[in-house]
């Protein structure tokens, strides 16, 4: 079965760096395009960028546009979040995503606090 786990979540200091990882197991990984989402206490679920299934092609929200590289090794079935200058308004629990056959699946989740 489809098996998505994220780690690299923590506390980080306002104009911080971390590196999210998703790894992916159950499925083809290769064959499909990735997503990350995050959603911060009290809100919902909100895109924050995608890779294509050959890492060549992403797209990111404007929010994020400029400072997050998302990426992929699809030889370790594994996404990546690079997320740099953080802000508060980064912070929240951030999910790896892929839209397989019609139906969407969801890791755990790993929490992202940004505090001084």
């Amino acid at each position: 079965q489809v098996q998505l786990v994220e780690s690299g979540g923590g506390l980080v200091q306002p104009g911080g760096s971390l590196r999210l990882s998703c790894a992916a197991s159950g499925f083809i990984f290769s064959a499909y395009g990735m997503k990350w989402y995050r959603q911060a206490p009290g809100k919902e679920r909100k895109w924050v960028a995608i890779v294509d299934s050959t890492g060549r092609r992403k797209n990111y929200a404007d929010s994020v546009q400029g400072r997050f590289i998302i990426s992929r090794d699809n030889a370790k079935n594994t996404v990546y979040l690079q997320m740099n200058s953080l802000m508060p308004e980064d912070a929240g629990v951030y999910y790896c995503n892929i839209d397989r056959r019609g139906l969407d699946y969801w890791g755990q989740g790993t929490q992202v606090t940004v505090s001084s």
